[in-house]
């Protein structure tokens, strides 16, 4: 029988936090009767985010062409039944079929199109992967780029754990930089510079920096100089960029625009850095989490190092079908004057103004709790809010109180990292509209109430 010391070191040392013990207790309590509201995890759908009408009824008649032929007349707009004929002609064989391991070609064209919609830049279709969900692309590069415990990659403090999880199962070393929670979670070229001198001072070779772009757990949003600053440090020691760009249509504050690296990588002709950026169905307005697709797109990256990327894509043989279909429909939406462009640009619209409005009602009543202070919620679908807690006490025990007394489910900020002495959680700002008044007001009921009762 195996034992669990027989387990490789790497996996037992891999945390996640977003799924970790806190959620195991929130499961737990769900089965017993309690009424649970996981914001611990970006997941839109399970909050009661529609999906968009469009994606649904191309999906349905891809997966199941009899409906064709089929369907009472008016059931599916026409725009619709052409898009799913163009996928059946695109994939060959259907949806039930392995594609080829890049993806399907057709998928990858539309991506490169999107690409240079987005930032009126080239994008070659042969650059691109398409991967299940975005954290398949991350791991694929990471897997790349670690040959040993001497191999560092750059993450940012706090991150997203999937940096972190990857970077210790594949036996790598975290190269941790502290954003500037004074600044709102900006990047600093001195918190750069002194993170590489750390890691070098411990032998560490760095390989690559990871840039969330805007910010998950923190909400923030690079603005351009950012950007360039972060580009000009990277040429500068030759390091490779990881640009997870999964939250670019979630940006809420007037003025405030998504930048990508790969526009500002082009901008200023940089041939002599390596560029892997991120995108995916799960977030943005889409919010098709369970469906798994994205896209990895790779520039100024050799032809024998992409042979590599696409050996590791091999072996999984392909991303899912379905979830590839799911980013050409991400990528290439109705067009003016076809039939399901109103819905799809109202439903669009809808699930952005929510989002803003969610995001902006979070930031004031976390900001409204004496002890809680919360950064402006500037993108993506998460707040960060940094909150006083008694002596001797942990943001674990604070989280898990949270859970057992109101039903909220919250990550720590331990699970994300932070700078030492500093408590946060993690929110996202998902609830249903019409709870996340009452979830914000329970929150700071809570935190009032805990820290009286710790001697706060």
């Amino acid at each position: 029988m195996i034992r669990h010391e027989d387990i490789g070191r790497a996996v037992r040392g891999a945390e996640y936090a977003v799924r970790g013990p806190i959620v195991a207790r929130a499961q737990e309590l769900e089965r017993q009767g309690r009424k649970i509201i996981y914001c611990n995890i970006g997941n839109p759908q399970s909050l009661g985010q529609r999906p968009i009408t469009w994606v649904r009824q191309v999906l349905a008649l891809a997966e199941y062409p009899a409906l064709l032929e089929r369907a009472p007349a008016g059931l599916f707009p026409a725009d619709a039944v052409e898009a799913a004929r163009r996928v059946l002609a695109g994939s060959q064989h259907g949806l039930g079929a392995y594609t080829e391991s890049k993806g399907l070609r057709f998928v990858r064209e539309a991506v490169a199109a999107f690409i240079r919609g987005r930032d009126g830049i080239a994008s070659d279709p042969d650059a691109i992967f398409l991967t299940d969900g975005a954290s398949k692309g991350v791991q694929a590069v990471l897997r790349l780029l670690i040959a040993d415990d001497h191999d560092g990659i750059m993450i940012p403090i706090p991150q997203y754990p999937l940096y972190s999880a990857t970077i210790t199962l594949y036996g790598g070393a975290q190269v941790p930089y502290h954003l500037v929670e004074a600044s709102e979670w900006k990047l600093s070229r001195e918190v750069l510079e002194r993170a590489l001198v750390a890691a070098k001072a411990r032998g560490v070779r760095t390989r690559a920096i990871c840039v969330i772009n805007p910010g998950n757990p923190t909400g923030a949003v690079l603005d351009e100089r950012n950007v360039e600053m972060v580009l000009d440090f990277a040429r500068a020691h030759g390091l490779s960029i990881l640009a997870d760009e999964v939250y670019q249509a979630n940006v809420w504050l007037p003025g405030d625009r998504f930048v990508s690296f790969a526009s500002m990588l082009e901008r200023h002709a940089l041939r002599d850095v390596s560029l892997f950026s991120f995108h995916s169905v799960s977030k943005g307005y889409l919010g098709e989490c369970g469906h798994r697709g994205g896209y990895l797109e790779c520039r100024n990256v050799p032809a024998d190092v992409m042979d590599e990327i696409t050996k590791l894509q091999s072996i999984s043989l392909c991303a899912n079908s379905v979830g590839q279909v799911a980013t050409y429909l991400l990528v290439k939406p109705p067009r003016p004057g076809e039939p399901s462009h109103a819905l799809y640009e109202e439903e669009r619209r809808e699930v952005l103004e929510a989002l803003r409005k969610k995001a902006e009602i979070v930031e004031r009543g976390l900001n409204a709790v004496p002890g809680i202070h919360c950064n402006r919620v500037a993108g993506a679908m998460y707040a960060f809010p940094r909150v006083t807690l008694p002596p001797g006490v942990t943001d674990d025990a604070y989280c898990l109180a949270l859970l057992e007394e109101t039903g909220i489910c919250v990550v720590p900020g331990s699970g994300f990292g932070q700078d030492p002495g500093t408590f946060h959680f993690r929110t996202t700002i998902l609830p249903p509209m019409s709870e996340i008044e009452a979830v914000v007001k329970r929150l700071g009921e809570f935190h009032l109430a805990f820290t009286k009762r710790h001697g706060g």
